[in-house]
């Protein structure tokens, strides 16, 4: 919609828009193509390079609400899982020296654990980019959130 005092367009609020996007994610769906395209590489990223593309994406489409989001929470994924799995490795050695000297088969469970932790890694990942293809946040449960 034309000003008539200025020649620039100008966004027109409706219910289904918010106001702080740019005229290019007000489309039907919300979000272009180009932002969820961008958080499907966030979530892979994520998965293979660890915090690299989280933090790149976080820091250069600042312009963006859903890639800012979505790196957001990657980011805070993965130093959820660096510390959660130092934690995890620190308490199997120690778990599984006492549980080794209990009975030998016993030290095996606390590297289970470890297992479960470094499986939900590409599960979350995985399920990120899923969500980010189709638009919808994606939050993982029990996540730090240490970056707002």
């Amino acid at each position: 919609m034309l000003d008539p005092q200025n020649t620039t367009p100008t966004q027109v609020n409706t219910p289904h828009m918010n106001a702080n996007q740019p005229l290019s994610q007000t489309a039907n769906t919300g979000i272009s193509q180009d932002s969820k395209n961008l958080v499907i590489l966030n979530w892979l990223g994520c998965l293979f390079l660890g915090f690299i593309p989280p933090l790149v994406l976080m820091l250069v489409k600042k312009d963006d609400a859903f890639v800012q989001d979505q790196s957001k929470e990657a980011l805070n994924w993965c130093i959820t899982f660096f510390i959660g799995y130092i934690a995890f490795w620190i308490g199997a050695l120690v778990l599984g020296l006492v549980l080794g000297m209990v009975y030998g088969p016993l030290a095996a469970l606390p590297m289970m654990l470890v297992m479960l932790l470094a499986l939900s890694h590409p599960i979350f990942c995985i399920m990120g980019a899923v969500k980010g293809s189709s638009g919808t946040n994606f939050k993982i449960p029990f996540n730090l959130r240490l970056i707002k």
